[in-house]
């Protein structure tokens, strides 16, 4: 009987200019790496930050910590002026896909409207936010009262866009209704027969898995919307009761779910 034997695995010497050595390589890693390299990805963990400190900062101040209060507070304006900064080129991205769905068009005309007043809307909502950023910062001369109106409307393109996005969803949610049930009347036929093509069959499974990830998406993207809607009116009235804690939680429900589907479409 012949011994196979078997290669030693070599021992690594302790080296501390080569300690990484001692990890394998990470998926996960690397799948951060990837998400925190994209705009949207790096967006989404401050998005995260600026509305989950206003929870934060809310039991701080109710607890009587007042000075870790403010430091948080000292964290957050920052971070939300940075996530405007990010904001700057979101022209380009909306230009490029207004130009898109015209060549490109939605599945039915009531999504296309959708979608060019939802853009209409944006093409307002930006140069208004970015002026107003300019204005607050004393980059550019604006009466208190004038720059306090800019970021107004602003906010009241926003949320024409947010209004707009949930006759969105319903509309594609009825689509993916009414796809499921031509998928489920295919799923029958093709298991009832007995000469039935197993390739059709396996293209209808794969239909049907495409329409579970769009509905799954639809009701990530509800959710999203759900925790936007309440902000956009807040900043959209001149006077509004809607507390900071409000904001806080709103925020951090849309931040989580936005993270989700950035950290997704990272892997």
């Amino acid at each position: 009987m012949t011994n196979v034997s078997k290669q030693a695995t070599p021992q690594r010497t302790l080296n501390p200019l080569g300690v990484a050595g001692f990890f394998e390589p990470s998926p996960f890693l690397d799948r951060l790496v990837r998400f925190l390299g994209t705009v949207a990805g790096t967006d989404k963990v401050f998005m995260f930050v600026q509305y989950y400190s206003k929870i934060i900062i809310w039991f701080l101040s109710r607890t009587g910590k007042k000075t870790a209060a403010e430091q948080i507070t000292n964290l957050a304006i920052p971070i939300s002026d940075f996530r405007i900064l990010l904001r700057y080129y979101g022209l380009l991205p909306l230009i490029q896909w207004m130009i898109h769905i015209e060549h490109n068009p939605p599945a039915t005309r009531f999504l296309h409207f959708i979608e060019r007043i939802q853009n209409i809307a944006n093409i307002l909502y930006y140069p208004l936010e970015h002026t107003w950023w300019l204005g607050q910062h004393k980059v550019i001369s604006l009466s208190d009262t004038k720059m306090n109106q800019i970021g107004i409307w602003s906010c009241r393109f926003w949320a024409v866009y947010v209004i707009l996005q949930f006759l969105h969803l319903f509309e594609e949610w009825r689509l993916i209704k009414l796809r499921r049930i031509e998928v489920s009347k295919k799923l029958a036929a093709t298991g009832s027969s007995s000469t039935s093509d197993s390739a059709s069959r396996e293209e209808v499974e794969l239909e049907k898995q495409v329409l579970d990830t769009n509905a799954e998406r639809i009701w990530r993207d509800t959710i999203i919307n759900v925790g936007y809607f309440p902000l956009t009116v807040h900043w959209s009235l001149e006077n509004s009761s809607f507390p900071d804690i409000g904001v806080g939680i709103f925020g951090t429900l849309a931040a989580i779910y936005q993270f989700k589907a950035s950290w997704k479409a990272a892997g």
